[in-house]
């Protein structure tokens, strides 16, 4: 498993660097969609989170859900587009469970995208996240999750 900053990158997610969001296929056709250790250790402790409703459709590089924490709003931003089919209840309820376990417990909502096969593509996997990290990191002035 790749680490970056102290930051975890589990090999089996693909990560989209830019917008902090990792992508777990779940082999029935959708993917499960949440933060990196990167995006919760800047962001500080969540408060909250609105995630898009079951059955609405996310656009194509736009919010499945907004994320608060004390010192920051925003949207989680999904390369992928399609249709919500499942959202993390246990988020809504306690966000900050996201920053004790992004990849696991701490996920947003699962789609079922509209076109994958050219949104996989675009992902990273594995090592090849380590070099688009780093620069992303340097870019954004995070010195790293420790």
């Amino acid at each position: 498993m790749p680490v970056v900053r102290g930051c975890n990158m589990p090999d089996e997610l693909l990560y989209d660097v830019d917008n902090h969001i990792w992508f777990q296929e779940l082999g029935d056709g959708s993917v499960k969609v949440g933060m990196t250790t990167v995006a919760t250790a800047m962001a500080g402790k969540l408060v909250a989170f609105t995630p898009k409703r079951v059955g609405r459709s996310v656009r194509a590089g736009k919010s499945c859900g907004t994320l608060e924490s004390g010192k920051w709003v925003g949207p989680a931003k999904s390369a992928a587009g399609g249709e919500v089919m499942a959202v993390n209840d246990d988020m809504v309820a306690n966000p900050s469970i996201a920053n004790d376990d992004p990849y696991n417990a701490g996920w947003l909502v699962v789609l079922k995208p509209d076109d994958w096969g050219s949104v996989v593509s675009t992902l990273l996997t594995g090592d090849a996240v380590t070099a688009p990290y780093e620069a992303k990191m340097d870019s954004e002035g995070f010195a790293g999750c420790e």
